[in-house]
C-alpha cells in the first residue's frame, strides 16, 4: 500500500524534527506518563501461540518500563494504570490519566492477527491457534484525541525509536485498515490510525496504544518472553518517551 501522509502527519513530523534539531536547555518540570497495562486477568486479550494470555505480557513490559522511568528524576511522576488488574473499562482509563495529570498515555499491548490467517498446532498435548506469517509491532493513535497532533508526533517519535533499535513494524493490519476512521498512515515506521479505540479518543492528553508484538507468531512469542529482548523493547520505548518530552520541552519554550 502506498504510504499516506495528511497534513496532519506532516505537520506532527515537522515538530519532531523540529525538536531534534533544538538544543535542550534544562527541564521546567517532571514529565508524567501514564502506563495502560492493556486487558485484566479476567479479560486477558489475546492468547500467544503457546496459550499465554496476552495480559502477562502487557503487564511484564509496563512494569519493567514503569521502573526504568522511576530511575530517572525527570519522570518521577510516571504511573500504571490498572497495576491491581480491575476489571475498569477503557473510558476510566483515560480519565485516570486526566485525573494524574498524565502528560502523556502509552497503552501496551501485545497484538493478535485476523481468524482467516490462523493455524493450528499440537502444544503440551493442546491444539492451538497460531500464525507465523506476520511478526512485529504496530502503533496506533486517533484524530479523535483531545490533541492528536501531539498523539500523531509521539508516534513518529516511538515508530522512530523502534526502528533505530532494530525492530520492525507489522502491515497485517492494512487489509482491514483501508481509509476513513482506520487507516495505515506510515507503513515505514508501523503508525496507524484508528480513531474509535476508546483509550486514545477519550483521552485528553497525546495517547498512543502501542503493540510489542504478536504473540501469535510462535517465534516472536519466544523473543518476546525473553528477558534480553524484554530489555531491548523497554529501552527503545523509554528513549521515545524521553526524546517526545524533550522536544515538547524545546517546542513549547519561549
Amino acid at each position: 500500500m502506498k504510504q499516506k501522509l495528511s497534513y496532519l502527519m506532516m505537520w506532527a513530523l515537522a515538530l519532531f524534527l523540529l525538536g531534534t534539531t533544538l538544543i535542550d536547555t534544562g527541564w521546567a518540570r517532571e514529565f508524567r506518563l501514564a502506563i495502560d497495562i492493556g486487558h485484566t486477568p479476567k479479560s486477558p486479550g489475546a492468547t500467544s501461540a503457546r496459550g499465554v494470555p496476552e495480559y502477562l505480557f502487557n503487564k511484564n513490559i509496563a512494569t519493567r518500563l514503569y521502573k526504568k522511568l522511576k530511575q530517572d528524576k525527570r519522570f518521577k511522576g510516571s504511573f500504571l494504570i490498572n497495576e491491581s488488574g480491575d476489571n475498569i473499562s477503557l473510558a476510566t482509563r483515560a480519565a485516570i490519566a486526566q485525573r494524574r495529570g498524565a502528560d502523556l498515555l502509552l497503552a501496551i499491548h501485545h497484538d493478535s492477527v485476523y481468524p482467516e490467517d490462523l493455524s493450528y498446532w499440537l502444544h503440551q498435548g493442546k491444539t492451538l491457534p497460531y500464525c507465523d506469517k506476520f511478526a512485529g509491532y504496530s502503533i496506533f493513535y486517533s484524530e479523535k484525541n483531545g490533541r492528536p497532533l501531539d498523539s500523531l508526533r509521539f508516534a513518529i517519535v516511538l515508530g522512530t525509536a523502534m526502528l533505530r533499535a532494530g525492530f520492525c513494524p507489522t502491515l497485517h493490519h492494512v487489509k482491514h485498515f483501508n481509509g476513513g476512521d482506520k487507516d495505515l498512515m506510515d507503513k515505514t515506521r508501523g503508525i496507524y490510525k484508528y480513531n474509535q479505540l476508546i483509550v486514545l479518543k477519550n483521552s485528553t492528553m497525546p495517547a498512543v496504544l502501542f503493540e510489542c508484538g504478536i504473540i501469535k507468531n510462535r517465534q516472536e512469542e519466544l523473543q518476546l518472553s525473553h528477558p534480553k529482548y524484554q530489555a531491548r523493547l523497554v529501552e527503545a520505548l523509554f528513549q521515545a518517551v524521553k526524546k517526545y518530552a524533550e522536544s515538547t520541552k524545546q517546542i513549547q519554550a519561549p
